[in-house]
């Protein structure tokens, strides 16, 4: 049996049912109690109260800002990949997942899964989500709507023999994993109105892996699983957006120092440098229309069709590519234009297949800007370390390479973490478009709660790691945190009078 705590200090511990006679004067109320009469509820109802009174206050306000915090870095020598921490279940447990804009679905490793990695060498512990220790865990038939939803972007499979939904995906990279979806608790906090909100949750379906394949099952960057953040209907977001619980829209700010990190909010960054693009309408992932690149102000030679979008051609957002891609017709006019640009101290030099320069001066002044130029008059400008790695040295030279790789037998460029980071970039799928915004991304961002009445707060990267601990809390955050403090005081005061 859990613990029992005084009812009297909840607000709305005691539900008033109110009976108003319209014919005559006065009202009669009657009062009825919402909890036993010795005044004591299991910690676990407490929490369950909680809960729903959280989720309803979300819904009601248009939604909160939920923050992730980030952990990892875009450079290939080091991480590679940009990952968060959930808590899934009954108990929460902690999930390390990579964050991937270029897929829809949220899976972790399952127990009893084959090729599944149990250590990392992110030096992460790593964790199997087990459905049956999970009282709120419950399997997605093939007749629930919420598989029909992943059927419809082939994000679902069912097997007529279990009636288990379940799924395949394989990636570009060639790994792959499949299992079937489960739906439990996802766990976070919120800033809502000013305060942090503990202990909020809500039922999601995500994915539960059985078999991994490729590059997944290999311990040195192993994680749980995949965060998608797509716009199809199985991902997270759109999932929480039809709750009510937070709006069609998040963000992210992906630092690019060694350190790695960022900020990662279910939410819009509200910066006055953000310009936007309309995303291509009807695609599964987040194409943007490209028209032209620019190096050093000067139109390369490309046809304008290599970039058009199809069914296997166009610009892709994806924060899940370490790098960036570009097509053979696009690539080797890049490659030629910074060459032929650059300043003459710098020696042109090729490691291993690719475009490396040597260089003893800072590349900010010997190297060109690059300008990525999109539909409605918008353009994503790069600096060196935008689309340059440092390898190496050599003889006292820095070794620095072309980030950009060559996509061969495709017309699809893709935008990695490469280019994604050091910018705010926002991911508006109710208005459908992207914006984006250099930044140091070491600092706090404004952030609309919700995009239909304008509220912002202000929110620093990892404000809610910690179970909901406030860390590097804005001042302008603390004073409102002390409303519940004194509601907290006044209910214990009218309880002690019982």
């Amino acid at each position: 049996m859990g613990p029992l705590f005084p009812a009297g200090i909840l607000i709305a511990v005691v539900v008033f049912h109110a009976t108003v006679v319209l014919s005559s004067f006065p009202a009669t109320l009657h009062l009825e109690r919402g909890v036993p009469a010795s005044h004591k509820l299991k910690l676990s109802q407490l929490k369950e109260r909680d809960r729903v009174r959280h989720s309803r206050m979300l819904q009601s306000s248009g939604g909160g800002v939920v923050d992730f915090p980030v952990q990892g870095t875009f450079d290939p020598f080091l991480v590679g990949l940009y990952y968060t921490r959930l808590q899934l279940g009954s108990p929460p447990r902690d999930f390390y997942v990579q964050i991937d804009t270029g897929s829809d679905v949220l899976w972790v490793s399952c127990s009893s899964c084959n090729g599944c990695p149990v250590s990392s060498g992110l030096h992460i512990p790593l964790n199997f989500f087990d459905p049956g220790s999970s009282p709120t865990a419950s399997l997605i038939s093939c007749s629930d709507q919420r598989c029909s939803l992943g059927l419809q972007s082939s994000d679902s499979v069912c097997a007529a023999q279990n009636n288990q939904c379940g799924y395949t995906f394989q990636y570009g990279d060639g790994s792959g994993t499949s299992g079937y979806y489960v739906s439990d608790l996802l766990h976070f906090d919120t800033i809502l109105g000013g305060s942090v909100m503990n202990n909020s949750s809500a039922p999601i379906v995500f994915g539960c892996s059985t078999l991994q394949t490729g590059d997944l099952t290999k311990p040195d960057r192993a994680v749980d699983g995949i965060f998608g953040f797509g716009q199809q209907d199985m991902s997270v977001i759109s999932q929480l957006a039809s709750q009510g619980i937070t709006p069609r829209v998040f963000s992210h700010c992906l630092k690019g120092d060694d350190s790695g990190g960022g900020i990662l909010v279910l939410g819009e960054i509200v910066e006055p440098n953000i310009v936007y693009t309309p995303l291509v309408p009807a695609q599964p992932h987040y194409n943007l229309n490209l028209q032209s690149i620019y190096v050093n102000g000067q139109t390369l030679a490309i046809d304008p069709s290599v970039f058009a979008t199809s069914s296997n051609q166009g610009t892709i957002i994806d924060s899940g590519t370490t790098l960036a891609y570009l097509t053979e017709a696009a690539y080797d006019p890049f490659i030629s234009a910074i060459t032929s640009t650059v300043s003459p101290s710098v020696s042109p030099y090729l490691s291993k297949g690719n475009q490396c320069y040597l260089t003893s001066s800072s590349i900010n002044d010997v190297f060109p800007q690059v300008s990525l130029n999109f539909a409605g008059g918008t353009s994503m400008i790069l600096i060196p370390q935008d689309y340059l790695i440092q390898q190496s040295s050599i003889n006292g030279a820095a070794l620095w390479c072309v980030g950009f790789q060559k996509i061969q037998g495709q017309e699809i460029t893709i935008l990695g973490d490469l280019v994604l980071k050091d910018k705010i970039f926002v991911y508006d799928i109710a208005g459908q478009r992207i914006g984006w915004a250099n930044y140091d991304c070491s600092m706090s961002v404004n952030v609309s709660t919700a995009t239909n009445t304008g509220k912002s707060e202000y929110v620093n990267p990892g404000t809610l790691i910690n179970n909901g601990s406030p860390e590097n809390m804005p001042h302008k955050l603390i004073p409102v945190t002390m409303i519940p403090f004194l509601l907290h005081v006044l209910l214990l005061s009218c309880y002690l009078f019982l």
